[in-house]
């Protein structure tokens, strides 16, 4: 494994390509718009300074990560010799679907093909390419280049040989890899989403405001972040989404969204995307400000 392709330049698409290209290997960055992959580099660069500044690497390491990246608006510019290629779109089933038959066309016969899903499928995402074998998730976790873990996901065709690569690939990249199958959510999601909901729904409910659910959280279950402040840091939009697919993978009435968030998102209060949630996001501060809807002196029925 040598060269590693990553498909979005998104927060999670950058964070891969950051970690995989500190880590030495080249990297080619896609994504449609040259504006987001831009800013993506712009990131990268920001964080290896924030690396620089606590010594955690030189000067040195941070312009051999930037020169190990090369970015491209076409997949076909940076697959041909794609040993690797990691797919990290929009949680859209029918986007990636799509990217995938793409990936499968233009990808060496021995390029295995990955996604960062969170929750989708992978061997309904494996069964549109021609080399279901050599698909598998590769579900990281938000912020890439600090969280360890790392979901390998196998789908009902992956095979032994592609999970090993996976699996010793992600420990070359100081990550701790975690094998699990292929149902609704996986590990991690199936089970943070559902305390999510529920957070949203006691919320909803008028159990206690926003402020006492995520110090109930923080303190009494020694959370490093409440579940309402998580959502936000997530997207309200992708909590949505990933219910959705638990929802529909297994048909059971608990996996149901909260309709708070999905009025939340209808209304395109996404979290710290969008600027507001059940927090205000004030772009260069870390002061925690409770929107104004849910502030005490209105109902939590919204």
């Amino acid at each position: 494994m040598k060269n590693i392709v990553v498909i979005g330049a998104g927060t999670m698409g950058n964070g891969i390509a950051h970690v995989f290209a500190m880590n030495g290997y080249q990297v080619g960055l896609v994504d449609i718009s040259e504006t987001a992959l831009e800013k993506a580099v712009a990131t990268i660069s920001k964080n290896l300074d924030r690396m620089l500044k606590k010594e955690r690497i030189s000067a040195e390491d941070k312009a051999n990560t930037l020169g190990n990246i090369q970015t491209a608006t076409s997949l076909a510019t940076v697959a041909a010799n794609a040993d690797l290629i990691v797919e990290a779109a929009t949680e859209n089933i029918d986007l990636k679907l799509k990217i995938f038959k793409q990936m499968d066309a233009v990808a060496p016969k021995h390029t295995i093909l990955a996604t960062n899903t969170s929750s989708i499928s992978i061997t309904k995402i494996a069964a549109v390419t021609q080399r279901p074998d050599q698909v598998i998730g590769m579900h990281f976790m938000n912020p890439v280049p600090i969280m360890k873990l790392v979901e390998v996901i196998r789908g009902y065709s992956t095979s032994d040989a592609v999970t090993k690569t996976i699996m010793d690939l992600s420990k070359d990249l100081s990550k701790v890899p975690v094998e699990v199958n292929d149902y609704p959510g996986f590990v991690a999601n199936r089970i943070l989403m559902p305390m999510i909901n529920e957070a949203i729904y006691s919320l909803f409910e008028g159990v206690a405001g926003v402020e006492e659910i995520d110090t109930v959280m923080k303190l009494g279950m020694a959370h490093p972040m409440g579940p309402l402040q998580l959502a936000d840091f997530i997207g309200l939009d992708v909590c949505l989404s990933i219910l959705k697919v638990l929802q529909d993978g297994f048909g059971n009435p608990k996996y149901a969204p909260c309709p708070l968030l999905v009025n939340m998102v209808t209304a395109g209060k996404m979290g710290v995307k969008s600027g507001e949630g059940f927090y205000k996001h004030i772009r260069g501060s870390k002061e925690l400000i409770v929107a104004d809807q849910f502030n005490k002196n209105k109902t939590a029925l919204v």
